[in-house]
């Protein structure tokens, strides 16, 4: 997970994907490049669209992307294009625009307002579930929430946004339940989902995420669409189960749609009838399924698809939970066939590449006469021979192609080269502060560039040597007993017991070489100036010139303790400094995903 922590992170992570598909290790039992997440439901959070660039399911924010939503929420397509601004970005409406990514939040307060790629600065912000000593540049965050009009926490714990700042008005913090006081389904990250059950109701005055939704949407005046579809249980608190139900109904891309809260309950049910080594269910009402119908699992509930335990998996029937690869890309690339060539997926009726499945793809195939009354008329709904298996409601195309034995999204080749990225092929560039200036002459950065509405800085930091007076490594990452920014894990007395105090790892040939002793107090500077004073842990478990810190802590900046400024009972056991606060800039070239793996720092005692 790590690899995407860099500002070629796409470059590493495609990387990983090549060699696996040079050793053969896709689509096999035990190989496979997925992502691990750092916590629960990530996989599912990511899946229902909390990127700024996406709707649910991966749509992205085409004009096709909302409509295809507005017809899944039942919502006037008008409507929607009126809660945006009217204000374009060269030819693009505000409503197919990428937004601002939760890594530059701060540059979209802080930027000049001519520099960004929307109509003015971000004024307020709702930090949902989000620990922002998570994120780099803490001073910088500091100055954007004290100019903010408005800064909302939605959490069950305070975090580190209650006392960064020195705000004195406009400051929410709305408590929200843990996992153990609501219910609903969470996908993992092999793209499986279960079903949670209320372990204990709510605490004090916490409430359910989508509680607290409901009561945004009455303020605003919009309760009544986006609860259109979905009934409220006592207390106004809107039914899981029909939150479920609505994004089965529209995320056919990744195959959410199959997994109905009715098939997740029963599995969670039967586990016992779940072989421990395939996952798949041996006998019992769960009956050659895999555990958690991991997606896509194609089609409506109605089709009982199975999930599908590996991505690619060529050497089973897609009805029974193989794959090919997809074909995102289109059929062919400067002269090149992208579509596969001679090989299939078991039972395919097409013995050979095959192009992404429309109406009109059925109608040449003569499969059309497959689909029911029911799903040619909904077809016909959306854009007749033109409809997609992405589109269509109904899930017929879906599931005529799986009944011919073809993967509804294609048969393609794997893409090693992504034409639309800035490095095609991945290739190695020094991280923006480094102290290998041998190798930021081989290998430099990219050009500074606007992208995801705001200016990007890479060459134009680069450039400049740090390296002598910030000559050590620093990288950081997790520890066992913490989770995230660490606010409800460090407010565990259990957990908080095991790790008492922020750290800095050092060499013990670097440790001796600065006079520093194990178990003192060292302050450690980042090349922008933000300073952390951490406790010394000299480990051979780094190399010379590298320290680590973890990113879990809190409450502590710059030698100052905060926890005055937490609300009474609120503060956890234990604080310190968030290594964030001397982590820098630099960010992915396509993402945006900080580069918290590589910086530089210089280490003094206290």
């Amino acid at each position: 997970m790590g690899g995407t922590q860099h500002s070629n992170g796409n470059n590493n992570t495609r990387a990983y994907c090549i060699l696996q598909l040079a050793l053969g290790n896709m689509g096999t039992a035990g190989g496979g490049t997925n992502i691990f997440r750092g916590h629960c439901n990530v996989q599912g959070a990511t899946d229902l669209g909390v990127l700024a660039d996406t709707l649910p399911g991966y749509y992205g924010l085409s004009a096709g992307s909302w409509a295809h939503w507005a017809r899944v929420w039942e919502e006037d397509l008008d409507w929607l294009k009126g809660q945006f601004s009217p204000e374009k970005v060269g030819e693009t409406p505000m409503m197919n625009l990428t937004g601002i990514p939760v890594s530059r939040w701060i540059d979209g307060v802080l930027e000049t307002k001519e520099n960004l790629d929307q109509p003015d600065n971000t004024r307020a912000m709702v930090l949902w579930g989000h620990a922002p000593n998570s994120q780099t540049r803490q001073k910088e965050m500091k100055t954007a929430m004290e100019k903010l009009d408005m800064l909302v926490v939605v959490d069950p714990y305070p975090t580190v946004s209650a006392v960064l700042q020195d705000r004195e008005d406009g400051v929410y913090l709305l408590p929200a339940c843990t996992q153990f006081e609501t219910r609903g389904s969470v996908t993992a990250s092999n793209r499986s989902l279960q079903w949670r059950d209320k372990v204990v109701e709510p605490l004090f005055e916490s409430k359910p995420d989508h509680w607290i939704m409901a009561r945004f949407a009455e303020k605003f005046g919009f309760h009544d669409k986006i609860f259109r579809n979905i009934s409220m249980d006592e207390g106004d608190e809107p039914n899981i189960e029909d939150i479920t139900r609505e994004f089965n109904r529209g995320m056919w891309t990744i195959g959410y749609t199959g997994q109905s809260p009715e098939r997740i309950k029963m599995h969670m049910a039967n586990q016992h009838t779940f072989d421990r080594t395939s996952l798949r269910a041996v006998g019992g009402p769960a009956d050659g399924d895999t555990y958690g119908m991991p997606w896509p699992c194609w089609g409506t509930p109605e089709m009982n698809h199975p999930g599908t335990a590996n991505l690619y998996d060529m050497s089973m029937p897609v009805a029974e939970g193989g794959l090919t690869f997809r074909a995102r890309f289109g059929v062919e690339r400067d002269g090149d066939n992208l579509l596969a060539e001679g090989v299939f997926t078991p039972g395919s009726e097409i013995e050979d590449g095959y192009p992404e499945f429309t109406m009109q793809m059925l109608m040449d195939l003569g499969w059309d006469g497959d689909l029911t009354a029911d799903e040619r008329a909904a077809i016909d709904a959306v854009a007749g021979e033109k409809t997609n298996w992405k589109t269509d409601l109904s899930g017929g195309i879906q599931r005529v192609a799986i009944a011919h034995g073809c993967a509804p999204f294609g048969n393609a080749k794997a893409r090693a080269v992504v034409w639309t990225f800035p490095d095609p092929v991945p290739i190695h560039r020094e991280p923006l502060y480094s102290n290998r200036r041998d190798l930021v002459a081989d290998y430099p950065t990219y050009e500074d560039k606007k992208f995801w509405r705001v200016p990007t800085m890479y060459a134009s930091i680069q450039e400049k040597d740090f390296s002598t007076e910030y000559p050590i490594i620093l990288t950081s990452g997790r520890l066992v007993e913490y989770e995230g920014g660490g606010d409800e894990s460090r407010s565990n007395p259990w957990l908080a017991e095991l790790q008492q105090d922020m750290f800095v790892e050092i060499n013990t040939r670097d440790a001796n070489n600065l006079g520093v002793r194990d178990g003192e107090q060292v302050w450690v500077e980042g090349p922008e100036g933000g300073k952390v004073k951490v406790m010394a842990m000299v480990t051979e478990r780094v190399g010379e010139g590298v320290a680590f810190m973890p990113f879990h802590f809190g409450g502590h900046m710059e030698g100052v303790d905060l926890r005055d400024k937490y609300p009474e009972g609120a503060d956890p056991f234990v604080l310190g400094e968030s290594t964030n606060t001397a982590q820098t800039y630099g960010y992915d070239s396509v993402t945006q995903m900080q580069e918290t793996k590589a910086t530089l720092c210089k280490i003094w005692t206290a």
